[in-house]
């Protein structure tokens, strides 16, 4: 088995438990604008919710953070996730070392633009859960706190 059938596999399963009715932005799916928008939205509501109920907010679903296939993803500066946006079972998980098929390690790039930057772009590949191919994808992201929140587009 390669080295890369783990990272490809955990891909795999990570974006189809995402939305299905994920589409690139060129397909009409969220936008860059509509990324930084809800990323800021989700950070706003952390700051006035509180962390434990934002995080179950975003992790359940809820309306007010999905727009197509736009979620957004919360990680501890460790990498650990504490809110998913697309799918609970990443909860809780420290994903610090996982890689996209290129073999770039997009969790611990982020966290480390975040430590140094606070807010920025990434660009990455990730199954995108509608086509089921790894596709480019954008994650737009803040630094709150001790936290990184990000929000991603299929490009």
């Amino acid at each position: 088995m390669s080295k890369l059938a783990p990272v490809v596999c955990l891909s795999f399963i990570l974006a189809t438990s995402a939305l299905p009715q994920a589409v690139s932005a060129a397909e009409g799916g969220a936008t860059r604008a509509d990324a930084e928008t809800m990323v800021k939205k989700g950070v706003a509501y952390i700051k006035s919710a509180g962390d434990a109920k934002a995080y179950a907010e975003i992790t359940a679903k809820t309306p007010q953070f999905i727009n197509q296939d736009l979620y957004l993803v919360v990680y501890k500066l460790d990498g650990t996730v504490v809110a998913h946006g697309a799918n609970p079972k990443m909860v809780g998980k420290n994903l610090i070392e996982l890689k996209d098929i290129d073999g770039k390690a997009f969790v611990k790039e982020r966290v480390d633009l975040a430590k140094s930057k606070g807010s920025f772009w990434q660009e990455y590949k990730f199954t995108n859960p509608e086509s089921k191919k790894i596709e480019p994808k954008a994650m737009y992201c803040e630094k709150l706190s001790e936290t990184v929140v990000c929000g991603g587009i299929y490009l």
